[in-house]
């Protein structure tokens, strides 16, 4: 079953459209598990291969499903528009890793330089402007830990392809959604009943954990800095991080060096943890952004407030520490 079709949507003509462009396309070649999935890791290996053109696309089904809005469907679309190859490896790259916003840099003018972008926008009475922002728009995106249309796809997508959850079941906590008020009197994606927004609330703790997992942050770090070697080395140049996976990587791979320690990266396996280092390289101690879904059931409250074991568990995450050092081989 392709996930996809728990949105339960056809795609309309006008996103098809602006999914065909030329910057959407691109996004194609960027990957959304942020080079892990190059590794060899058990967590990582073999996953099928999902990618932000999936994700944007699945994004504005979902918004369009809810509200029928073009503008913030197409906003939704176009939200990752600017996201560089290995994704938020470039926010390690560029000191971001705790924020992860630097890859959203370059959307609206990515947007606004795009001709085919402007013609399908200008028939649809719509400005560059009306989508640039997908924040704007708290059906498409809004605070952790509420629940938007971007939280909601890519939990839906990693939970699929990391066999979290089956499509169908998947499908049944999708059908249990609806646009409704929140407990601060805004539109949210929210549950109708306790039981599936438990169920889902558990879902997306589990996607959480594997994103801030010590081989997500050591493979994130490690990718970072074989890029920050090859940047200053003139093997790449900045405007590779404007293209796909693949280009930057036929690139960097001409390299002997860096072909070497690309070859590296890809045989990790396995991952060691220590209170401090020992006289090997390689340790590294890690930040990461916490993510996390709190549901919100109509007229109800946050799933945190209705089940306290669960409230406990979300809590427990948020307050894990990882000042101890990792090393991957």
């Amino acid at each position: 079953m392709n996930y996809h079709r728990i949105y339960d949507t056809d795609t309309p003509v006008f996103l098809a459209r602006l999914a065909d462009t030329p910057p959407m396309q691109r996004l194609k070649g960027v990957g959304m598990n942020c080079g892990c999935e190059y590794t060899a890791f058990p967590r990582f290996a073999g996953i099928a291969r999902y990618t932000r053109y999936e994700h944007s696309l699945g994004a504005a089904m979902i918004v369009w499903r809810f509200t029928h809005d073009k503008a913030q469907s197409a906003s939704a679309l176009l939200h990752d528009i600017a996201t560089p190859p290995f994704a938020h490896v470039v926010d390690f790259l560029r000191g971001d890793y705790l924020d992860q916003t630097a890859t959203e840099s370059g959307t609206a003018e990515i947007i606004r330089g795009s001709k085919e972008i402007g013609a399908i926008l200008r028939e649809l009475g719509l400005t560059a402007e009306d989508v640039e922002d997908y924040h704007r728009y708290p059906i498409a995106d809004n605070d952790a830990p509420r629940l938007s249309a971007d939280r909601l796809e890519y939990t839906v997508g990693n939970a699929f392809n990391f066999a979290l959850a089956s499509a169908e079941e998947l499908a049944a906590l999708f059908a249990d959604i609806v646009p409704a008020e929140n407990e601060y009197g805004e539109e949210e994606l929210c549950f109708r009943t306790p039981e599936k927004a438990a169920r889902f609330a558990d879902i997306a703790l589990a996607c959480s954990k594997i994103y801030v997992s010590d081989a997500d942050r050591y493979a994130m770090e490690m990718l970072a800095e074989l890029l920050r070697g090859a940047l200053a080395a003139g093997v790449l140049a900045a405007a590779d991080l404007g293209g796909t996976e693949e280009a930057l990587l036929e690139k960097l791979c001409a390299d002997a060096r860096f072909a070497a320690r690309w070859r590296a990266f890809c045989s990790m396996s396995r991952i060691e943890l220590a209170e401090r280092p020992d006289g090997r390289d390689g340790w590294r101690s890690i930040r990461a952004k916490r993510r996390r879904i709190d549901p919100y059931v109509m007229g109800r409250g946050r799933v945190s407030a209705l089940d306290p074991a669960r409230g406990e568990a979300i809590a427990a995450f948020l307050s894990e520490k990882t000042d101890y050092y990792v090393r991957g081989e």
